[in-house]
């Protein structure tokens, strides 16, 4: 990953390379403003020390490409927290998005100890949180970390998200606003819940990627994503990466510093 960040530093840019209306208002009062301190990221700010520091160990069953730190199934919460969570940066800036958009339907693929989840709920008290998490134990854990910080709208659905994912989406009637995909690190699997995910999308739903430099196949699905005919905008991140449907909008690709 070092080569492809120093990479990203070279081509990334900031304001001054955005043509595009929409994402210079989005990337100058929403992805860059990092100054707001609300009371939210006071509460999970302070969750989220908690979980650095508990000791508790809890089993856990990796569906996807797995950890790189802990080879173990029997993990910490501490370690998970130190090692699974996105940093607290980019828990603000899901927070941020989602109070910007204002999504009515939020997915998120890969709840883990539920941290994230709480930053994209908090963020949307009027709509609903999906998580899908194939490991019953993290997924208990995550349910009784909503319950204790009293956050309602959260739906955890747990399995294997091969078979959940599927049987949800031909469910549901709702348009999917906003999706956070966050659990298998591979190619074929990352793509194909794009795919899956991709009819119940619309003209203003965002898609966020994690860890799109995690490997190169995550890299790999990255580009195959972006090349899609339905998307017309997308913004790397490095870390992550934004994916917009926007039928106005010449089809741009953007590397920008976060």
């Amino acid at each position: 990953m070092i080569a492809s960040y120093l990479k990203y530093l070279w081509r990334a840019g900031n304001e001054h390379s955005i043509h595009s209306p929409f994402l210079f208002e989005l990337y100058t009062r929403v992805i860059r403003n990092k100054k707001a301190d609300l009371p939210d990221f006071t509460l999970l700010k302070s969750f989220r020390n908690e979980l650095l520091h508990c000791t508790l160990e809890i089993e856990v069953r990796d569906l996807g490409a797995g950890s790189r730190v802990n080879k173990s199934n029997r993990r910490k919460v501490r370690d998970i927290a130190r090692n699974a969570e996105k940093p607290e940066k980019f828990g603000k800036l899901f927070y941020r998005l989602v109070q910007h958009f204002q999504p009515a339907t939020v997915l998120e693929l890969g709840t883990s100890l539920g941290l994230s989840t709480l930053y994209l709920a908090k963020a949307a008290p009027s709509g609903s949180v999906y998580t899908f998490e194939g490991c019953p134990e993290t997924a208990r854990y995550a349910r009784q970390n909503f319950y204790k910080l009293k956050v309602e709208n959260i739906e955890v659905i747990t399995g294997n998200i091969d078979e959940t994912l599927p049987a949800f989406l031909a469910g549901t009637p709702k348009p999917l606003d906003f999706a956070y995909f966050d659990a298998n690190h591979r190619f074929e699997p990352t793509v194909r819940y794009f795919e899956q995910c991709l009819p119940h999308a619309h003209n203003d739903s965002v898609f966020i990627f994690d860890d799109i430099y995690w490997s190169a196949e995550m890299t790999q699905a990255w580009e195959q994503i972006k090349k899609h005919p339905s998307v017309t905008l997308t913004v790397d991140l490095f870390w992550i990466g934004l994916v917009f449907f926007r039928k106005e909008q010449v089809k741009e690709n953007f590397v920008l510093r976060f």
